[in-house]
């Protein structure tokens, strides 16, 4: 009994810093003006709890990227069509990029923080892995189609938050002319990749 009260309470101070995470990054100007500091002061805890919890502020926004990750990836793995296991992979590529460009689209301050706040290289971050694996296994099921592992390289390229940010918020692109431009570019490479299929060993 005397070890509950700690877990409920670590429990519940995880739960009040995502929160106090969640707003802060969700109002700031850039993410880099929301520091460990102000999020413990927000969420009413400690800097020690904080850093306890969660290692560093890349840990951070790696659990609240993926506290908010977890209703799209609940659809990946088990969900209906189009982004569901069952789907065609012809049109379960694009619904799966759609779906990670509306998620950035919607986390744009928190996605690009997490991109920033890397010490390696993105591609190397498990959420990044995650997205190009799956994307690869489902590209690898289309017939015809080459190179899987580096078209989905290239297809999720155009999802980066960096890019996102740029064309949402320098260029002021409208969400559903970025979320067609995304569809149409993802169509020409699957047909383009379809159409030449495997590459020859002769030349």
């Amino acid at each position: 009994m005397p070890e509950r009260k700690p877990r409920k309470d670590a429990a519940r101070n995880r739960e009040a810093v995502l929160a106090a995470a969640d707003a802060l990054f969700a109002r700031g100007g850039s993410p880099e003006d929301v520091t460990m500091a102000d999020v413990a002061a927000a969420a009413g805890v400690g800097k020690g709890t904080l850093f306890r919890a969660f290692g560093d502020r890349p840990g951070l926004l790696r659990a609240l990227y993926e506290a908010r990750l977890q209703p799209v990836r609940e659809a990946v793995e088990s969900g209906p069509p189009p982004l569901g296991p069952a789907t065609p992979p012809e049109r379960r590529v694009p619904a799966l990029l759609d779906a990670v460009l509306c998620f950035k689209l919607d986390n744009r301050r928190l996605a690009l923080a997490l991109e920033e706040s890397g010490t390696g290289s993105p591609y190397q971050a498990e959420h990044y892995r995650q997205w190009h694996g799956l994307l690869r296994a489902v590209l690898e099921q289309i017939p015809g189609l080459s190179d899987s592992a580096f078209t989905a390289h290239a297809l999720l390229a155009a999802t980066r938050a960096d890019l996102v940010e740029h064309l949402a918020g320098a260029e002021r692109l409208p969400r559903e002319r970025l979320r067609a431009q995304l569809a149409d570019f993802t169509a020409r490479v699957l047909a383009s990749g379809a159409r030449q299929g495997p590459p020859s060993a002769e030349r």
